[in-house]
């Protein structure tokens, strides 16, 4: 029986919750697990690269657990370039993230622009979140996961298409199954507070608080995880909206003076 090969990376740091919770569970599933990790907090760094320092690698067990300082997407190109020499992983997961990428939020989040970076180099990628950050359970997300790993190992995805995965913040019997969704809108009340440091300065914390609330449009990931669902977003690389050139087209948008 094959024993398959996973490039396992995170956007919250080699020490999350999330991400031990799935190394260990591939692991216990005789799964080849490399694990590659940002050594800090690296949340919001979406599909950044870093071109304006060189990176260090620390290898910090034997069993393929590396360390890089840098981003969630600077892992995936280092794990597949360097630690694997360009041999292509079966699967590329990332995550389990420590609180939601729901809606607008696959923009900013590095577990997404890590899947998203392993899709352009021609893995299959998926990215794990829950719905969540309020006592998330990760092991019966890890449950879970893997059985979606699995499904995506033995069916397959469609080209340049990556699955943005979210598990209800339920227990694991609660959950009422799984959903292909398609993305919708903010998960966060937008949120900038204003500090003084003793100094006088004045700084500015962009943030926001977890919201479920807003009104959930039908087939969204925001309402299948509000009802007991994973939601399952195929993510596509190609973000060119065709109909909008359709419509230029028939404006004549071109007529340019």
């Amino acid at each position: 029986m094959k024993k398959y090969r996973v490039l396992l990376v995170n956007d919250d740091g080699y020490q999350s919750k999330g991400l031990t919770a799935i190394r260990n569970r591939l692991v216990d599933e005789e799964f080849e697990v490399i694990t590659v990790a940002p050594d800090r907090n690296m949340s919001g760094s979406s599909h950044s690269l870093t071109f304006t320092k060189p990176l260090k690698i620390e290898k910090l067990e034997e069993n393929f657990y590396y360390v890089v300082d840098g981003t969630p997407a600077d892992c995936v190109h280092l794990g597949y370039h360097v630690i694997l020499k360009g041999q292509k992983p079966d699967i590329l997961v990332a995550g389990i993230n420590t609180g939601p990428n729901l809606g607008n939020d696959i923009f900013y989040s590095g577990t997404v622009g890590a899947a998203r970076e392993g899709t352009m180099l021609g893995i299959m990628s998926v990215a794990f979140s829950p719905s969540s950050a309020k006592n998330p359970d990760f092991e019966g997300m890890s449950h879970l996961a893997v059985k979606i790993i699995k499904q995506v190992l033995h069916k397959g995805l469609p080209d340049k298409v990556f699955l943005n995965v979210t598990f209800p913040n339920l227990p694991v019997d609660q959950i009422k199954g799984y959903l292909l969704t398609r993305q919708g809108r903010s998960a966060y009340k937008e949120e900038i507070k204003r500090y003084i440091s003793p100094s006088k300065e004045v700084y500015w914390w962009i943030g926001g608080e977890e919201s479920l609330e807003e009104e959930c449009e039908k087939g969204t990931d925001y309402t299948a995880v509000k009802e007991g669902f994973v939601s399952i977003t195929p993510i596509r690389l190609d973000l060119t909206d065709y109909r909008g050139i359709e419509i230029m087209e028939r404006f004549d948008f071109l007529s340019i003076e």
